[in-house]
């Protein structure tokens, strides 16, 4: 069989194979990896294409082909021994992937590709007492490793060591949310919460317009009860930068447990307009504000201003809270108000629907209700309950052929809820009843009646 003289140029993972092919089997190769029959090309592209299309199995037989192919050229093996691997991880046989990863490194000690595939095993296999010293290689190659590597320390209990490369990397790269989050995270984890506030107050004094170590600092105060302390660095966040919003986080708090109402509320306004603030935060305030005027009823009044500001974000969970807020003071009509803005703007809130449609039939607002269970039909075509409150309404209008039709449709959905089953049945009476068919009518009654609910 005819040989193929073929300059193999290995970048491990992308492989190119020109086509100068000398004709006679006898003439000398003039690259390094000498000659590379036609069994190992051929069999070594099947397994590239069997592994584009995650047929790893197949492609690790192609591969165990061509390195039978090879004649032992060790560079055409270290080839196919990377991508041995390769397949093997995809595969999870993670301990042969390592032992090939390995034996290309032989081959080539200081492959970047082949370390850092390397790193990502030991990172799945959560090996991080082997991933260590490759990391501390690749750390010296590409300085961005040193993050890595603060974050296997970390893993693997070796704390001042991740803490100071996290001080290094702060001092040359400045600071990030990722490393204040991992040094934050140490600190918990040591108990060390006296070393994690001096560091922050270091910073604090090194830098006064640094909002973020600001707010860290007031939580780290905060968490150890200090609460005088971070009611000082609260103020002087504020007075250092006083355009900030994040800052009233904290001061509405403060406020309020010192019964300073009305600096509270300029400090929850201040929340409640940011942009920058998240909504999760905003609505954790506005569940202290309703807290706050359940204890100190004098600024009930001062909501629909809450809800004004909020309403402006066009969101309808902020008044699904207010609503729920008026049910416990058993303000129902307060609360129906608040509900029926809030579905407005938020139509798949499925409690949020639930919650509207009955109040609107239990004031008797059948028109309405039924309205809006044809809408949450819509949103909830598999929701029994939809059914069942659309089902409601229609009985309540006199339209019983309606009735019937989405009851029957609403039932199937049902699946072991013995209360809303005897709903259903309760309202189909009352529908056949409405028809004139005393029969079913008493049927559907007596399946009813058949449905113990236990308490």
């Amino acid at each position: 069989m005819k040989l193929k003289y073929i300059f193999i140029a290995i970048f491990f993972g992308n492989f190119i194979f020109p086509t100068t092919v000398f004709a006679q089997e006898d003439e000398e190769p003039t690259d390094d990896l000498g000659n590379v029959t036609d069994a190992f090309q051929e069999n070594f592209y099947e397994a590239l294409k069997q592994k584009s299309i995650e047929n790893y199995e197949l492609a690790i037989k192609a591969l165990e082909k061509a390195k039978a192919a090879s004649k032992g050229n060790k560079e055409a093996d270290a080839i196919v021994y990377f991508e041995l691997a390769k397949n093997q991880t995809e595969l999870k046989y993670y301990d042969t992937a390592e032992e090939n990863y390995n034996k290309v490194l032989q081959t080539n000690p200081d492959k970047l590709e082949v370390l850092e595939a390397l790193y990502d095993l030991y990172y799945l296999k959560r090996d991080y007492d082997k991933a260590i010293p490759l990391v501390e290689r690749l750390s010296v190659i590409d300085e961005d490793y040193k993050e890595d590597l603060a974050n296997l320390y970390s893993r693997t209990k070796q704390y001042n060591k991740s803490l100071a490369i996290l001080d290094e990397l702060d001092e040359s790269w400045g600071e990030s949310t990722y490393r204040n989050a991992l040094r934050n995270q140490i600190y918990k984890v040591t108990g060390d919460s006296q070393g994690a506030i001096e560091n922050l107050e270091t910073k604090v004094d090194k830098n006064p317009k640094n909002e973020r170590d600001y707010l860290n600092l007031i939580y780290l105060y905060s968490d150890e009860e200090n609460t005088e302390k971070a009611f000082e660095t609260a103020k002087e966040l504020q007075k250092n930068i006083p355009k900030s919003e994040l800052v009233h986080l904290a001061l509405y708090k403060f406020y309020l447990d010192e019964s300073n109402a009305e600096e509270a509320l300029k400090s929850m306004k201040v929340v409640f307009k940011s942009e920058e603030i998240d909504k999760e935060s905003q609505y954790k305030v506005l569940g202290d504000f309703l807290t706050f005027v359940d204890d100190n009823p004098q600024y009930e009044t001062k909501l629909e201003e809450t809800v004004s500001l909020f309403s402006k974000q066009n969101n309808g969970q902020v008044f699904e809270k207010l609503g729920d807020y008026y049910v416990t003071k058993e303000n129902k009509e307060a609360a129906l108000k608040f509900y029926e803005k809030g579905i407005k703007l938020d139509a798949d809130n499925f409690s949020l629907l639930k919650n509207t449609l009955l109040l609107q039939i239990d004031f008797g607002n059948f028109e309405a209700s039924k309205k809006l269970s044809e809408t949450g039909l819509e949103v909830f075509p598999a929701q029994p309950l939809v059914y069942l409150l659309h089902g409601v309404s229609l009985n309540n209008l006199n339209d019983f052929d309606g009735a019937l039709e989405t009851l029957d449709a609403g039932i199937d959905f049902l699946f072991d809820d013995p209360k809303m089953e005897k709903d259903f049945y309760e309202q189909l009476s009352i529908a056949h009843t409405g028809k004139g068919d005393t029969k079913k009518a008493s049927e559907f009654a007596n399946k009813a009646a058949a449905i113990q609910i236990s308490n």
